[in-house]
């Protein structure tokens, strides 16, 4: 099996060995053959009394190719006792249809495995007891039974080739189909829930009432590495301009994925009614653009609720800069020193309002030093320094800037 649980069928020799066939009888083949339907039949009801899952009535296309291949594993073992070379490619399809119904049917080759074993038994007791009426010789016996069970691998083979080609095909297909859900369910203008309901049962995917959309930052690498294996609930797409991933269970699915993500920068946005889960995908791509601009502290992942105030101060940054220069304009004509003083005098008065001796307290200044600015910032802003409008807009400006002055380079991720 590989990394992500899907089987692989090894490489298949020539099919049999030549030289072991080539030591049985040839003669003995007719007599097989004249009872090749009795010892089908035998192998059929064995098969059906032993695994539950084969008990139903044999009807329909499983039904048929499992009677068919009961049949002609029979025929192909008495060819190849009269010709040690004969290969017949159909019968080899057949067998590995056998393995792509097991998929189709959802379940495992184990089934299949089991019933070439109960297949094997039944045609060793058969044989068994001919050997002995007829007198063959114990040392052909030894021979034939070694070729049942070598031709038993050979076939069981072939049923792996088919299954593993068809549970390639199967994961392909759900992948598509879970790309195309992500696509519509954080589309644009949004989806209808039909749609959406019918598409995630094809893409076996249990539809959730809230979800969470982690936004990732897009690689120049990401095209080489490997899928993550995360929780088959997890919707991913990591290798468009814009990867993400939708998380249903947040709570469960968070824990691990910041180390399977291994290099990724993350940010994880607000759990959301899945309706708007474009919304939480939007916030989080916001927190991400301010991750790289050094305006978000950087973490290989983070979560976006934490930040909200910042996103929305720094929603419309040209708009934002504009209030910071129309507010704080009365402190223009300072040097940059004196209205970097002022700024933090202003800060620590409308964040206490409280008396001189309060301010100097939280800036390490002497209670004499904050009287004379505030008598300056009186000066510089008249009454606008007891508007409620005018000293919220102060406080917004003043926060802003301390963000956009902590703004810091951040480098890309790479491998």
């Amino acid at each position: 099996m590989n990394r992500t649980g899907e089987l692989h069928a090894p490489e298949l020799p020539l099919i049999g060995n030549v030289d072991l066939w080539a030591q049985l009888p040839a003669d003995l083949a007719p007599k097989f053959r004249a009872n090749a339907g009795a010892v089908a039949t035998d192998m059929v009801r064995e098969i059906q009394c032993s695994i539950a899952e084969y008990s139903q009535k044999l009807e329909g296309m499983f039904g048929q190719v499992v009677v068919e291949g009961v049949e002609q594993a029979i025929h192909q073992f008495i060819d190849r006792m009269v010709d040690p070379t004969a290969q017949r490619e159909d019968r080899a399809k057949l067998f590995r249809l056998l393995g792509k119904l097991e998929v189709s049917a959802g379940r495992s080759l184990d089934l299949l495995q089991t019933a070439y074993r109960i297949g094997a038994r039944v045609a060793w007791r058969r044989i068994s007891e001919f050997g002995l009426r007829e007198r063959v010789p114990l040392a052909t016996m030894c021979l034939i039974a070694e070729a049942i069970f070598a031709y038993i691998d050979e076939l069981s083979l072939r049923s792996m080739e088919g299954y593993a080609e068809a549970q390639a095909r199967h994961a392909g297909a759900v992948q598509r189909r879970r790309k195309r859900l992500l696509d519509l369910i954080l589309g644009e203008p949004g989806y209808h829930p039909g749609a959406l309901a019918d598409l995630a049962d094809a893409a076996h995917w249990p539809v959730p009432e809230k979800v969470v959309v982690v936004a990732l930052e897009r690689r120049t690498d990401q095209h080489q590495l490997p899928i993550p294996s995360l929780h088959e609930d997890i919707l991913m797409d990591l290798e468009g301009s814009e990867p993400c991933l939708l998380l249903t269970d947040p709570e469960r699915q968070l824990v691990a994925l910041e180390h399977k993500l291994g290099g990724w920068r993350a940010a994880v946005g607000p759990l959301v009614p899945l309706a708007k889960a474009r919304q939480s995908l939007r916030w989080a791509r916001r927190t991400v653009t301010l991750i790289q601009s050094g305006l978000i502290v950087d973490k290989p992942m983070v979560d976006t609720t934490e930040h909200l105030s910042t996103l929305l101060l720094l929603g419309d940054e040209e708009l934002l800069r504009e209030l910071v220069r129309r507010t704080l304009a009365p402190l223009d004509g300072l040097t940059p020193k004196q209205q970097q003083r002022m700024r933090e005098t202003m800060t620590a008065w409308i964040q206490t309002r409280g008396s001189a001796p309060e301010v100097a307290s939280s800036l390490a200044v002497h209670p004499q030093t904050v009287r004379y600015r505030l008598r300056q910032l009186e000066e510089l802003f008249g009454d606008r320094l007891h508007d409620p409008d005018a000293l919220f807009d102060m406080g917004i400006a003043l926060r802003a800037l301390r963000l956009l002055d902590s703004r810091r380079p951040t480098q890309p991720r790479s491998a």
